[in-house]
């Protein structure tokens, strides 16, 4: 069986054409974890006049050299304030007040004390103090969030600001999961046989395609049955932008999930990757609809799908990439176990701003071990030309979060 490397079948799957460009409108308060499908872009200056950033009195910064300052009275926050202070005079202004004209500076209520209708100056400021200048958040005219954005909670504080009721976002694309063989118990069916599994690949990846931002078409489990599968794909190649499925992918008797893909119209991209695990992994394309084919075991279908799916699920959304990759330094040895490109579970610590990787609890075994995935934990990459690997040796390294 011949295979692609790594690299070539990433190239390919980038060129890959798909549907960018779909929309819709959304309601702000709806819009928590969609991605932008605009630039957010800043209409007026924030603030657009100076502002108190703390609670005190408007003065000229020169009158601090006095003894004390006539208070000509108060201005509450969202007040429009309309008085110019003269030299000697001052107004108490509260935090997030315009400033009144003619002040340059506030001084603190506790740098002063109030003696009838004036004043004392306790304690001197810098001149500007405590003011906040006009468009010191930021300008008309600035980006301020870009297209491609998944929306978190600061981004929904900044759109309010903003006073955008709406927001446009990419339509999330539609993915379909189903998990192949006979050997698979969904959940909750009784077990009347020791040799099935229960099912947790279409569960996990349905998990990991919704945080990565797309809709979810969950179709379960079907045996090793041709017709079934068969019907089973059309179905969800009629609804769904990228099918998905676990299984069937191999050389075994029963495994005709790869049979079946040319069968449905589907142009096979390529199938069979040099990578470890998921080297049996298809990628094909009917029309402007996807379909993967990932290997059953758990480790193995998770890793190919953050591998392969989630980059086009990022397309679709119009963001520019689907995961993170940093560097990080090895604290212990590593034993390459393949000359394949090998993804392995590994824990990431942050030391004084520096990754390290280490393999603390993480098993040696088969690619079923989906345990290995779990308390944030990453995917180390070592390439083909990677032997084993000393410690110190720099390493690039999938982060598992924030998709």
């Amino acid at each position: 069986m011949s295979l692609l490397s790594y690299e070539t079948s990433q190239n390919m799957l980038d060129l890959l054409q798909v549907n960018s460009q779909r929309n819709q409108n959304v309601a702000l308060s709806s819009s928590l974890g969609r991605v932008l499908y605009e630039d957010i872009v800043a209409e007026f200056n924030d603030p657009q006049f100076p502002t108190a950033s703390m609670d005190g009195y408007a003065v000229i910064y020169s009158d601090l050299e006095s003894k004390s300052i006539a208070i000509l009275g108060d201005n509450p926050a969202g007040s429009d304030e309309k008085r110019t202070i003269e030299s000697g005079e001052c107004i108490k202004t509260f935090t997030g007040s315009k400033m009144p004209h003619g002040a340059d500076t506030l001084i603190q209520i506790e740098n002063v004390t109030v003696d009838g209708g004036k004043i004392i100056i306790n304690e001197s400021v810098a001149k500007g103090s405590s003011v906040r200048p006009i468009g010191e958040g930021y300008r008309a005219g600035d980006v301020l969030i870009k297209k491609g954005t998944k929306i978190g909670f600061v981004e929904i504080g900044v759109m309010a600001a903003l006073n955008r009721v709406m927001v446009k976002v990419a339509l999330k694309p539609r993915v379909a999961v189903i998990s192949t063989g006979s050997e698979i118990l969904d959940l909750g069916v009784s077990s009347d046989n020791e040799a099935q599994i229960r099912s947790s690949n279409n569960y996990t990846l349905a998990a990991l395609f919704e945080q990565a931002g797309a809709e979810v078409v969950q179709l379960g489990t079907v045996g090793d049955d041709r017709d079934s599968i068969m019907q089973t794909f059309k179905n969800a190649l009629s609804c769904a932008d990228i099918l998905v499925s676990t299984g069937g992918v191999s050389v075994g008797d029963y495994d005709f999930v790869k049979d079946i893909v040319p069968r449905l119209g589907a142009e096979v991209i390529y199938k069979g990757v040099a990578i470890k695990p998921g080297k049996h992994i298809l990628v094909a394309q009917k029309d402007d609809r996807f379909v993967l084919a990932l290997p059953g075991f758990a480790y193995s279908s998770t890793v190919t799908a953050i591998l392969y799916v989630l980059p086009l699920i990022a397309k679709m959304l119009g963001r520019s990439s689907a995961y993170k990759t940093v560097e990080a330094k090895l604290s212990e040895d590593f034993t390459k176990r393949s000359r394949l490109t090998e993804f392995t579970a590994c824990n990431v610590e942050i030391v004084d701003g520096q990754y390290f990787v280490n393999f603390r609890d993480k098993k040696v075994g088969s690619s079923a071990i989906l345990t290995n995935m779990l308390q944030n934990s990453a995917l180390m990459i070592t390439g083909e030309e990677d032997g084993d690997l000393s410690k110190d040796t720099f390493v690039n390294v999938i982060l598992l979060e924030n998709f």
